[in-house]
């Protein structure tokens, strides 16, 4: 499990373990880690030049040294000063003693960056709001322009840590050395987008069981996979219901279907008016068309795929006593105090435009601020909440870390990708999974499987479901 904890948690952990050590061997060790970073990005290090951009706060003093490491090294190292009077005396001396040079931010420190093979970015630290400062903005445009690669220390300067938000310039890295834990920025978009590849350099701090974020990886999804044992049938493995689809959207209920049949149920149901087309695609799908309330047995689920405007349907799949999944046109149709009636869990799957007309806001700005778009959802529904996108977050209601996933691929942005996911994740639902548990693991599943479908290429909804498999197995294995 990858996991990310906020600016204030990093801090007080920081200060508990900077008074157990002789002071400065904390940023000492930071300092190694970046410097080793850096030193493998540039292969050779004797003859390179390195400019690093040095702010006032600890970032730059671990900049400083870490120059100083390279410069001991034989390279060649500059450092720009944005605050002189305010830059780390002991990391200014330790660059000067190892033969490295200073200059301030003026246009004759634009020449050096433009001609360096190395870029280290300490301007500002975790604690930065609001993007970067007119000075520092125009060193990371030309720095951005140059042929050097970009060295983030912890984060890149001008994101905000603990939202993933960018509220003006901000510095584009190759590469973020980040201490101790991942904070939050790093793994939400559109944050994510500037760090690049992301080193972790361990530091030795104690950090607390619940982290703000968490990421699944490999083992951890396979661990929740819900797997037949030998005394299974198809109704203890979980029968999960679809309700989608229509006159004018009959392929949303075939997707959703087909998502359904690969994630672990035992089997489908399906209500609504393209039952001809699911079953002439997928024979072994049961077909009802008495409505969700009498279809028979189900232990989950999905409604809204391509429903249109039939909020009767989706009226009454709330009022079912069994987890649901609510997607697409189902979240527009939803009544709000339903959904926050509910006692069994329902998990609601919005992309960003949907989330938008949810909360009243504009697009762009669910798209800016995720993380809080995500939480404020949850709570207003009472529901666990995935936002789809290319960081897909999943929050419960009650708080507790959100999960991030970004196993996904852009080719995924295509016409009924999303209706998969809902009856995939829905399938897990049924098949026993806690609303975030399902959320979470059908995201990560349908990410891989966008993946495998793509392969570089163009692909429709129907390769990423048929794909499924081959990314389960990927996870198992």
């Amino acid at each position: 499990m990858r996991t990310a904890y906020s600016v204030e948690t990093v801090r007080a952990a920081e200060r508990s373990l900077m008074a157990r050590l002789p002071e400065g061997a904390l940023m000492q060790r930071a300092a190694a880690g970046l410097a080793a970073a850096c030193a493998d990005l540039l292969g050779r290090v004797y003859g390179s030049r390195v400019v690093l951009l040095v702010g006032s706060g600890d970032n730059g003093g671990d900049a400083l040294y870490a120059g100083a490491r390279l410069a001991r090294r034989g390279a060649g190292v500059t450092a720009v000063l944005l605050s002189p009077e305010r830059t780390h005396e002991g990391g200014l001396t330790a660059l000067r003693r190892a033969g490295g040079s200073v200059t301030d931010p003026s246009k004759a420190a634009e020449e050096p960056i433009r001609r360096a093979d190395l870029i280290v970015d300490g301007i500002v630290g975790i604690g930065g709001k609001g993007g970067l400062r007119p000075d520092a903005a125009s060193l990371a445009a030309v720095a951005e322009q140059s042929r050097a690669a970009v060295v983030a220390v912890d984060l890149p300067s001008g994101v905000e840590a603990d939202s993933g938000e960018v509220r003006g310039a901000a510095v584009r890295a190759d590469l973020t050395v980040t201490f101790g834990t991942h904070k939050p920025a790093l793994l939400i978009d559109p944050a994510r987008e500037y760090a690049g590849s992301v080193r972790l350099v361990e530091i030795g701090l104690d950090l607390p069981e619940e982290a703000e974020l968490e990421a699944l990886q490999h083992a951890d999804v396979a661990a929740l996979l819900p797997l037949p044992q030998a005394e299974s049938d198809k109704y203890r493995r979980g029968v999960v219901g679809i309700a989608a689809g229509s006159a004018r959207y009959p392929g949303a209920a075939v997707l959703a279907v087909a998502g359904a049949l690969r994630g672990g149920a035992g089997a489908v149901r399906y209500v609504g008016p393209a039952g001809s087309a699911v079953i002439a695609r997928f024979p072994e799908t049961l077909v009802s068309d008495r409505g969700p309330a009498k279809a028979g047995r189900v232990q989950a689920w999905v409604v809204g795929p391509g429903a249109g405007d039939d909020a009767s349907t989706v009226a009454e799949v709330l009022e079912a006593d069994v987890p649901v999944l609510v997607d697409a046109d189902g979240l527009r149709l939803a009544d709000r105090d339903a959904v926050r009636g509910r006692s069994a869990p329902t998990l609601m799957t919005p992309h960003a435009g949907e989330a938008a007309a949810l909360l009243g806001v504009s697009r762009e700005e669910v798209e800016g601020a995720r993380l809080t778009a995500v939480r404020e959802l949850a709570a207003r529904y009472r529901a666990t909440v995935l936002l789809k996108g290319s960081t897909t977050l999943v929050a419960d209601s009650g708080g507790g870390p959100v999960r991030v996933n970004a196993t996904g691929t852009p080719w995924l942005a295509t016409a009924g990708s999303g209706d998969v996911l809902s009856g995939l994740s829905g399938s897990l639902l049924a098949a026993g999974l806690p609303a975030r548990d399902a959320g979470s693991v059908g995201a990560y599943l349908h990410g891989l499987a966008g993946r495998y479908a793509a392969d570089g290429a163009p692909a429709g909804a129907h390769d990423v479901a048929r794909a499924i498999p081959e990314a389960w197995r990927d996870v198992r294995s």
